[in-house]
């Protein structure tokens, strides 16, 4: 979502035209994000202020692939959870009980606050057998005032306090894109992943076995891609180069590789 269709609160430019894009050709698709701050519906009303018009049923967070994971692992299941509404909410529709006491699992997730209490008490909740979660792997966050601190880092702190590593459901682990398929019924050698960050967005979709394309309007620069062992197989400087080939009649499949010709298109 961020980086690809909106940047701080503001619609990219091509991306209102590929949403309608796929929409007039019955295109199933999904807004991904990390982010497990938010419900689908704070979502979508964050992208209508943006003047992008996707329904709840679009939206897939790591939030909601946490809570379709856990509820395959332990069917109503018992859940310690440090986060916010879109942790808290997608768990108790998915049947969890949210409990400090004897919780088969501590989830972590963000949250503009994170408690050293609350912190405190995941570390002997998992030193007492409660199996560490974690929605996403992300260090640091945006705020008005800079960067802060956000899952990633938090769980790097209770890691090293219990010598537990958490398991990370959101990107880039592919299991956020295989839960995505099944969310829409589709199958990975007839989809397409878009994503503004290598190290998330496209190595995720590629070990999902899914096509993928770079932007370049969101965290990957064009300078970085030589810092990464592997490659998209395409790559745009924004969503309306994409639009433009897709309106052209240019399948996407059949566009060139990911090169320096590629990427200045």
């Amino acid at each position: 979502m961020d980086g690809v269709l909106v940047h701080e609160n503001h619609a990219l430019k091509g991306a209102s035209e590929l949403l309608q894009y796929w929409r007039e050709n019955n295109l199933r698709f999904l807004v991904l994000t990390n982010n497990s701050i938010y419900t689908p519906r704070d979502l979508r009303a964050r992208l209508l202020a943006s003047g992008l018009d996707v329904p709840e049923k679009n939206i897939w967070t790591s939030a909601m692939a946490t809570a379709e994971f856990l509820a395959r692992q332990r069917p109503g299941g018992r859940t310690f959870v440090i986060g916010e509404a879109g942790l808290t909410t997608a768990l108790h529709d998915s049947g969890f009980i949210m409990t400090d006491q004897n919780p088969d699992y501590v989830v972590l997730g963000e949250t503009r606050t994170y408690s050293f209490e609350a912190i405190t008490k995941a570390i002997r909740l998992i030193e007492r057998g409660a199996k560490f979660i974690a929605t996403n792997p992300d260090a640091t966050g945006p705020s008005t005032e800079g960067i802060m601190p956000a899952t990633g880092a938090i769980a790097a702190l209770i890691t090293r306090a219990t010598n537990r590593e958490p398991y990370v459901v959101g990107k880039p682990n592919p299991m956020m894109f295989r839960s995505a398929l099944n969310r829409i019924d589709a199958h990975s050698e007839t989809t397409a992943m878009i994503g503004d960050r290598m190290d998330t967005d496209i190595v995720a979709g590629m070990e999902a076995g899914l096509l993928t394309a770079l932007v370049f309007s969101g965290i990957t620069a064009r300078d970085d891609m030589d810092t990464f062992p592997f490659r998209p197989d395409l790559q745009y400087p924004s969503v309306a180069n994409l639009h433009a080939e897709l309106v052209k009649g240019r399948a996407v499949p059949e566009a060139k590789p990911a090169d320096a010709k590629a990427a200045s298109k």
